[in-house]
């Protein structure tokens, strides 16, 4: 549509850039974050095929240019990569292909800058001008790249390829040593020769700078040989002092400590710091307390990372493959850390992104952490914040007290032995506080990507950089959590369980991981896929594996001891063989009845362990209109029981209830199993079911499950954890389920197994319900 060689009248949306000068033949690459240039972004992709005008911004620092503040030319140029950043910016990398003079801004578009231009090709002037520029040019390029030039391999490959005379002239425009502003005279010149011209001024006056440059270099350089005369005076002073026999040792350690604070590559103010405390150290007896203190905190300095890093892994389908391996589902979880990968690889920085991994306990939370760093390639290091109350084991204590310690930040640096390590905060929202500081605080500027590169802890005395570090931090309970802290970290919440993934995750890691454990070989112990089902149905009721890991480890030991005592050669575990390996199972699971019954409706629960099925039973009989509640009810489930008593009263003619029923019998509500305690408006339309069932002696089909909340005017509101009541209804024999319309959406989480036995209803009020659930007569 556009190209360097035609002149061209156009309108496209424009870009404000600042900080730098876009150039036809180069490529631009830049964060785009401001709302009208993104909106500019989006409709040059959908209505100009992805091209765009990029507008050159004067003044940098105005966050909301006018019109007046751009340049009068721009470049046209065109959509290359574009890459959404977490924080909701685009990066963008952009193919500029032309330079265009501005003629107006459109005033109908509100939103972005719409750009009505002229392209302006390059001017060719004098050719043999221009040979004579071009050979001064790449003659000065050859002998003054490093001075003069910001990439000097790339550009002497670029003189040295034969490239036109334009492009040699924006390539190398772009590649010069200068203010952005000063580069802003070749946009808007066209003239070859005149762009030549300038760039040879460019050229002479850096090259001149850098000569002076050079001069102070030599200069201080010579101050630096007068201080070898000092070194001279210590060293010789040193081998008297070791004919003396008097501090040789420890003038030896001294000049080890020096030498290893130089080589290690300290920030420039934190190595001041170390040689001013190594000459501290120096004068004091090595009798005095204070000497101890200097010492360990020089050797702090020494083992702390300050420029040691590992390289992330290059691969994404490598990165992935290994979390694949290592953790079955969490699909959420891994395509987040792939996302990461990806803005890494792209943009070669360290996204700022701090990972809350919210779960119940044992769903995988720190196992997953660890694979993310060997996906990343990267150290792993972790410290738990369980327990902690004090802000000192976060910051660190003042060296003025006694047996002072950094905090737990820093300690964890030091143990990694890079800057950039995957950091694991194990159970951040078991910090409490007390008299000594809230650790939570402290918190705040450890997880918040715009302070933590100048992380202060008190034992340091100084600033330590931890924006290379991918924070990753597991809890149980979000409410614990305040919200500031909260704020700083982006939730990825890890479910219970269903008992498909507890089935995958036990043949495909635990059985392997305790035969492994316990030293016994593959091909001695098999488990049927019947027993392994058993186990989790029937042996354990837990969100994560832990118990059922367990289980496996005393089949293991037990046929363990059944190949040594009896000499046999191979142990083959049945469903039927559980109870001689694990005891009677623990744990039943409801099953749906045969019979359509009167008064009894079956509804679907959810609990931290997963799904369950929930009978509601309802009885009347004569009294004066007074209605109990039994089953350990909580407040939210009374109060559904009490609306849909209420709904089905004020609609009492719909269904043939004679209205005095209401005040000449007392009714009943009980949902068994009145040990465990229940709660939660999901169980709306079950009793109401229930209700409608037992006064109008209709029986209710026992092969339907039934969730949804119930309101007053009998509309079914949306509820959750459908995954896992779906389940719970397939494993108990139930072949239709009824859900609320507005949980649609959810259906598609239901594993496709379990999808294709049930038949799903979605109404929108009990009157559906009632149609599909009631068997009629």
């Amino acid at each position: 549509m556009y190209n360097a060689e035609e002149i061209k009248k156009g309108s496209l949306p424009g870009i404000a850039i600042r900080g730098l000068a876009p150039f036809p033949n180069t490529d631009v690459r830049t964060e785009v974050g401001r709302s009208v240039s993104k909106t500019a972004l989006l409709e040059a992709e959908r209505n100009h095929d992805s091209y765009v005008l990029l507008l050159v911004q004067k003044d940098p620092n105005i966050e909301e240019p006018s019109q007046e503040n751009m340049l009068t030319y721009g470049v046209v140029a065109k959509i290359g990569i574009k890459i959404k950043l977490p924080n909701g910016n685009f990066k963008v990398k952009f193919d500029p292909i032309v330079r265009a003079e501005i003629e107006s801004f459109d005033e109908s578009s509100e939103n972005y800058f719409l750009v009505n231009f002229e392209t302006r090709p390059p001017k060719q002037g004098d050719v043999d001008e221009e040979v004579a520029l071009v050979r001064m040019i790449v003659k000065q390029v050859m002998d003054n790249a490093q001075s003069i030039l910001q990439n000097p391999k790339q550009s002497i490959e670029t003189v040295q390829s034969g490239i036109s005379s334009d492009k040699l002239a924006d390539k190398l425009a772009n590649n010069l040593k200068i203010q952005e502003n000063s580069k802003f005279k070749y946009i808007e010149t066209e003239s070859i020769e005149e762009r030549l011209n300038y760039l040879l001024q460019d050229i002479e006056k850096e090259r001149h700078m850098s000569e002076i440059e050079e001069k102070i270099n030599r200069t201080v350089k010579k101050n630096i040989d007068e201080n070898q005369r000092e070194y001279y005076l210590r060293e010789k002073l040193r081998a008297i002092q070791e004919e003396l026999g008097d501090k040789a040792k420890k003038e030896s350690e001294i000049e080890k400590l020096r030498q290893q604070i130089q080589d290690k590559g300290m920030p420039k103010h934190i190595e001041e710091k170390a040689l001013y405390e190594l000459s501290r150290y120096e004068t004091l007896p090595s009798s005095s307390g204070e000497s101890g203190v200097i010492r360990t905190y020089l050797d702090f300095l020494i083992e702390l990372p300050w420029n040691e890093t590992t390289e992330d892994e290059n691969d994404i389908k490598k990165a992935e493959a290994n979390l694949e391996k290592t953790h079955y589902g969490l699909e959420k979880v891994k395509e987040r850390i792939m996302e990461y990968l990806a803005v890494k690889l792209l943009t070669g920085k360290n996204p700022q992104t701090i990972l809350c991994l919210v779960g119940p306990p044992g769903v995988g939370k720190t196992s997953l952490a660890q694979s993310i760093a060997t996906s990343l390639n990267r150290k792993f290091v972790k410290q738990s914040l369980g327990g902690i109350k004090d802000e000192s084991e976060i910051r660190g204590h003042r060296r003025t007290y006694l047996g002072a310690l950094p905090g737990r930040i820093l300690q964890g640096m030091k143990k990694a032995k890079v800057t950039n390590p995957l950091f694991l905060l194990d159970e951040i929202d078991k910090l409490g506080s007390d008299y000594k500081g809230d650790p939570n605080s402290a918190m705040l500027e450890v997880l918040d990507p715009e302070q933590n590169a100048n992380f202060s802890d008190h034992y340091l005395e100084d600033t330590y950089d931890l924006s290379q570090v991918l924070f990753i931090t597991t809890a149980n309970y979000l409410g614990n959590i305040p919200g500031p802290l909260r704020d700083r970290m982006e939730i990825i919440e890890l479910s219970s369980y269903t008992e498909i993934e507890k089935y995958n995750i036990a043949k495909k890691h635990l059985m392997e991981k305790q035969m492994e454990t316990h030293g016994l070989e593959k091909d001695k112990l098999t488990i049927d896929d019947d027993a392994v089902m058993r186990m989790v149905r029937e042996y354990t009721r837990e969100a994560g594996v832990r118990q059922l890991d367990r289980l496996f480890g005393t089949i293991v030991r037990k046929a363990i001891k059944k190949i040594l005592g009896d000499k046999l050669k191979h142990v083959h575990v049945k469903a039927d063989d559980l109870k001689e390996y694990l005891g009677k199972p623990k744990f039943t699971n409801h099953m749906a009845d045969k019979e359509p019954q009167i008064g009894v409706a079956t509804g679907l629960a959810y609990t931290q362990f997963g799904g369950d099925t929930l009978a509601v039973e309802v009885a009347y009989y004569k009294g004066n209109g007074k209605l109990s509640l039994t089953g350990q009810l909580g407040d939210v489930m009374k109060e559904s029981a009490e609306a849909a008593l209420s709904y089905i009263k004020a609609n009492h003619n719909k269904y043939n209830i004679d209205k005095d029923v209401f005040d000449n019998t007392n009714v009943h509500i009980h949902v068994p199993e009145g040990a465990i305690p229940k709660d939660g408006p999901s169980a709306g339309i079950t009793i109401g079911i229930a209700l409608i069932s037992a006064l109008t002696q209709q029986k209710v089909n026992p092969k339907i499950g039934m969730t949804g909340e119930i309101t007053l005017r009998g509309r079914v509101l949306p509820i959750g954890g459908l995954k896992e009541k779906a389940i719970a209804a397939h494993r108990s024999g139930i072949e239709r389920i009824v859900i609320p319309k507005e949980n649609e959406r959810d259906i598609e989480d239901i594993p496709e197994e379990v999808r294709e036995k049930l038949t799903i209803d979605q109404v929108e009020n009990i009157d559906e319900v009632a149609k599909i659930a009631l068997v009629q007569s």
